[in-house]
């Protein structure tokens, strides 16, 4: 793209968003300062910015009464990494960072994972709907749509490898009126541009025949068979204890706080738990990317956070229809979002969502009614769904780069830095084509201070413990002849029984909080929101670890669900009164 001199894209600036607007060429990237009056102005001046060809948009605009957010740190201080020397260090634990980790787990390098949160997948990475896009929504000629289409089809023999479910229902994008069909050829135009894995025109019976529960006032669809689901918290956790079990060193509660670099390289990560050096040190912090390549002395972009809200629905939905569906309308063509849709996961739950809203707050995940009321209409695709059968709804925080596209590359300021950030929808469907191309930088900058070889005992597969509800019953019967925790069942809703919680906390990566457990096993995401099983798996977590029931969290340290024993209170409280 031609690079826009600085004097014409000020004066391009200016006049749109005012005088007070100062950009300013800072080592080829576009960064602009001053003060424009909301939010949305500040977004729009970074959109704009971003068509001016720069390496990238650093936004430092000022909002009245926005701050600058701060990264919480975790309360964890302990020496574990203080002098510790690794190949590589990954900062970030999602599925980039996991999907990074298992792959350069193949190579003969020690591999650390920082990630700040007690548990792996507690961002984007595990709030998001699980759906394996096919690569037609991403604009040709973009890293999205090259990474989706390569990342698709690399997801169904990965989910075979780690013994993981993964789904191909296909997508349909419905038309909403006659002139709708009249998109069909553009549609299979850009299809054909984004290299999509098949495609196909469905006429209104066609549509009908196939999901008889789709709203009447359709007319046909454009139908996109390669597209996927998966659970995305489950596939993060999964990579994760593959790359465990190749070699691969995870540290949960673990903050970077900053980075000493010399001679242009990363010589020293600081984090609250020690600090250490890495030959090799890849970006792959989320919605704090910007932030981390800051540290480093290379903030050559900035990111902008786009919630999304999504309704689950019960379990039993899926079964009324047979497709991922969205019914988007003609005016969405020029958005920035796909506009979503209904989105079945592989359990049986339908995710209507989702919203799309540019806000400030990286991880802010608060709701709004009005937010629950848009979503409303995608539940009029199915005319099986209603909001009586919502049982719970979530958000999540995307990252995105002001060109909309996903920033994999080489520092070009920092030797040993590579980043992966920008990672937006479709960043879960993409994620196995980005790490294969990230190990392959990391491998190429390891090559200049080792001998970097292929590890002699690679382990491809991951062993997994039986899923009961899933297990025909002779297979189930099986497991509970082998093992009797198999058969006390702890989780009504979601049938999952007391062997597999303890399974889930006899891994590699040890992680003891309900949610922790909840993404591995699903107790706790029924209808009754873990009503009946929270105090067993409270109970389980003790007893396996060794601690206080009392000193079991829903989410890591801060988020106890008891303050202590009823009777020592009462006691307590007796002893006061006297």
């Amino acid at each position: 793209m031609l690079v826009i001199p600085i004097a014409k894209a000020t004066k391009k600036l200016r006049e749109r968003f005012g005088a007070s607007l100062e950009p300013r060429d800072d080592r080829g990237s576009l960064l602009l300062e001053g003060t424009v009056p909301s939010w949305d102005a500040k977004i729009e001046a970074g959109w704009a910015a971003a068509r001016f060809g720069y390496h990238g948009v650093v936004n430092d605009l000022m909002v009245p009464g926005v701050c600058d957010e701060a990264l919480e740190q975790p309360p964890l201080r302990d020496g574990a990494l203080e002098g510790a020397y690794f190949d590589v260090a990954i900062v970030g634990g999602g599925v980039i960072g996991a999907a990074l980790a298992r792959e350069l787990a193949r190579w003969e390098l020690s591999v650390l994972v920082l990630e700040k949160e007690y548990d792996l997948a507690v961002h984007t990475s595990g709030r998001n709907d699980g759906m394996i896009h096919d690569g037609f929504a991403a604009s040709p000629g973009t890293k999205k749509a090259a990474y989706n289409v390569r990342g698709n089809r690399l997801w169904e023999p990965l989910c075979r490898e780690l013994g993981i479910e993964f789904k191909r229902p296909g997508s349909l994008v419905i038309f909403r009126g006659r002139t709708s069909a009249i998109a069909y050829p553009l549609m299979v135009a850009r299809a054909k541009e984004n290299a999509v894995d098949g495609w196909e025109y469905w006429s209104r019976a066609r549509l009908r025949a196939e999901e008889p529960n789709v709203h009447p006032d359709q007319h046909g669809a454009f139908f996109l068979p390669s597209a996927g689901v998966l659970s995305p918290y489950k596939a993060t956790i999964a990579l994760a204890e593959n790359a465990a079990a190749n070699g691969v060193r995870f540290s949960f509660d673990t903050c970077l706080l900053s980075m000493g670099v010399e001679g242009g390289r990363v010589a020293s990560l600081r984090t609250n738990r020690g600090e250490f050096r890495a030959g090799v040190v890849v970006n792959a912090a989320g919605n704090w990317a910007d932030v981390v390549a800051g540290m480093a002395g290379d903030r050559f972009f900035s990111l902008h956070q786009r919630c999304g809200t999504e309704l689950i629905l019960d379990i039993n939905t899926g079964a009324t229809q047979r497709h991922i569906m969205s019914m988007p309308s003609l005016l969405q063509v020029r958005s920035k979002t796909k506009g979503g849709g209904l989105v079945l996961t592989p359990e049986g739950n339908v995710l209507a969502g989702p919203t799309a809203r540019e806000r400030p707050g990286r991880e802010d995940y608060s709701t709004s009614a009005a937010e629950l009321r848009e979503l409303e209409r995608h539940l009029k695709i199915n005319t099986k769904l209603s909001l009586s059968q919502v049982i719970s709804y979530f958000a999540g925080v995307r990252p995105c780069s002001y060109e909309e596209d996903f920033i994999i590359e080489k520092s070009r300021r920092v030797a040993n830095l590579v980043h992966a950030a920008g990672i937006q929808s479709p960043g879960l469907a993409s994620a196995p084509a980005i790490a294969a191309d990230l190990a392959a930088m990391v491998v190429d900058i390891a090559a200049g201070f080792k001998a970097v070889r292929l590890r002699a005992r690679w382990m491809p597969h991951r062993g997994t413990k039986p899923e009961l509800r899933r297990l025909p019953l002779e297979e189930r019967a099986q497991a509970i002849a082998r093992d009797g925790s198999y058969g006390r069942i702890v989780c009504r809703c979601e049938e999952v029984s007391e062997g597999e919680v303890r399974d889930s906390l006899r891994t590699l990566l040890p992680v003891y909080s309900l949610d922790a457990v909840k993404r591995r096993t699903r107790a706790g995401m029924g209808r009754c929101h873990g009503a009946f099983c929270t105090p067993r798996v409270m109970e389980i977590i003790a007893s396996e670890t060794g601690m206080e029931p009392c000193a079991v969290s829903k989410k890591g340290p801060g988020s106890y669900l008891c303050a202590g024993k009823t009777k020592e209170h009462k006691a307590q409280a007796a002893e006061a009164r006297s």
